[in-house]
């Protein structure tokens, strides 16, 4: 448990380091103007977090383009994250999605590491 707290710690310290390089182009800004339709899926139960660091369809996949778009964005991230700290993005973004468990309001779908969804 402390290595992943550990582990934890280092990727969210990858982020802020890495933040200007891996968020160039834009990402940074389109990931932001998203957040308010990002929550409102989520608030409605449209989509939850799965246990890779995505959004993924819990129901009718309504605005799916935004849902594309982040998770588009999110894979460059967790790429260049991945190639600056020497580990794959599916780490990257396994470790992201506890981070966003951890912090997701009640009422959002999250995805645990067997694959299995719940509500928090």
């Amino acid at each position: 448990m402390k290595n992943n707290k550990y582990i934890l710690i280092i990727v969210t310290i990858a982020v802020c380091l890495i933040g200007a390089t891996a968020l160039a182009g834009g990402i940074k800004d389109r990931m932001r103007e998203r957040v308010p339709a990002i929550n409102s899926l989520k608030a409605q139960g449209v989509v939850g977090e799965n246990n890779q660091g995505f959004l993924e369809f819990k129901g009718a996949q309504t605005q799916a383009q935004i849902v594309q778009a982040e998770n588009n964005d999110r894979s460059a991230v967790y790429k260049a994250i991945a190639q600056k700290t020497g580990t794959t993005a599916d780490l990257v973004g396994q470790r992201r999605a506890t981070q966003i468990a951890n912090q997701a309001p009640g009422g959002t779908w999250l995805q645990d590491a067997g694959g299995k969804w719940y509500r928090k």
